[in-house]
């Protein structure tokens, strides 16, 4: 009964969490079907959900080699971004003066569009995932250092100074205090990171590659296939809420009181 009762808990959640904007999805879908099929449009100019259906069924074949050379090297660019953003996070929390001289260069570096700067990489780079690997690690490092850095520093200072006042040295603070304190704002920043990370392979893919799915919508745009482009379209969406949500299960477990009170509000 208690299994039963906890499985009829967690599906009235997902429904309240998701019901709504699957329901919002489904009737753009349909509008969007409608006006198709009402305006007579052409599908060189705006195919409709169902010959997007169609179009995939046709390569089908063809779209998961794309789609796993393309979720590789997101989440290795993830990766390294997300390292480079902690380690440049604590490196600003710990040394004001660092702080003060990298802060403003790395909003600077934010200024730059990837679609400038993705061919310079793939010319120093070459074709291979390197360059996309480094526009995913570029694109996602700021928001986890931004958001780790700002939940670094506001720790608790009561709790550092009393692991302080116990002999704790600066990393024994890091550790015990700071880091537990910085998991939310870390998963914050991931999240942004991930929702990106797909968006920024592809970019790189468009402009050179030998596979993934820019090359897969370069292929389609230059045969006008305006339906293979959407179907590459809504895989990229799918690969990136799965990044997306691959983070968000590592939050949950990384940092469960995080979601006690959001779940007892929903019961």
């Amino acid at each position: 009964m208690n299994a039963a009762a906890g499985v009829a808990r967690g599906g009235r959640r997902l429904l309240w969490a998701y019901g709504p904007s699957a329901v919002l999805l489904a009737l753009l879908v349909a509008g969007w079907e409608a006006y198709v099929r009402l305006s007579g449009t052409e599908a060189y100019l705006l195919p409709a959900p169902s010959r997007v259906w169609r179009a995939f069924w046709e390569v089908k074949g063809l779209v998961p080699e794309h789609m796993r050379t393309t979720l590789g090297e997101a989440v290795l660019g993830l990766v390294y971004g997300t390292a480079a953003g902690v380690a440049i996070a604590v490196l600003v929390v710990s040394v004001p003066l660092v702080r003060r001289v990298l802060m403003p260069l790395l909003v600077v570096s934010q200024t730059i569009p990837m679609v400038v700067l993705a061919p310079l990489l793939i010319v120093w780079f070459g074709f291979g995932m390197t360059p996309k690997v480094l526009v995913v690690a570029l694109w996602g490092f700021f928001p986890v250092a931004v958001a780790t850095a700002d939940a670094l520093a506001g720790a608790d200072r009561e709790m550092v100074d009393l692991v302080r006042s116990m002999g704790g040295s600066r990393w024994r603070v890091l550790r015990d205090v700071s880091v537990p304190a910085a998991l939310p704002g870390f998963f914050a920043g991931l999240k942004i990171a991930s929702a990106y990370a797909v968006g920024g392979v592809v970019v790189g893919e468009w402009i050179g590659a030998s596979s993934g799915l820019g090359l897969f919508i370069t292929r389609a745009q230059t045969s006008f296939r305006v339906d293979r482009v959407f179907v590459a379209v809504v895989l990229i969406a799918l690969l990136s809420m799965l990044l997306f949500a691959a983070v968000h299960v590592a939050a949950r477990l990384a940092t469960p009181w995080m979601y006690i009170k959001s779940e007892e509000e929903t019961e």
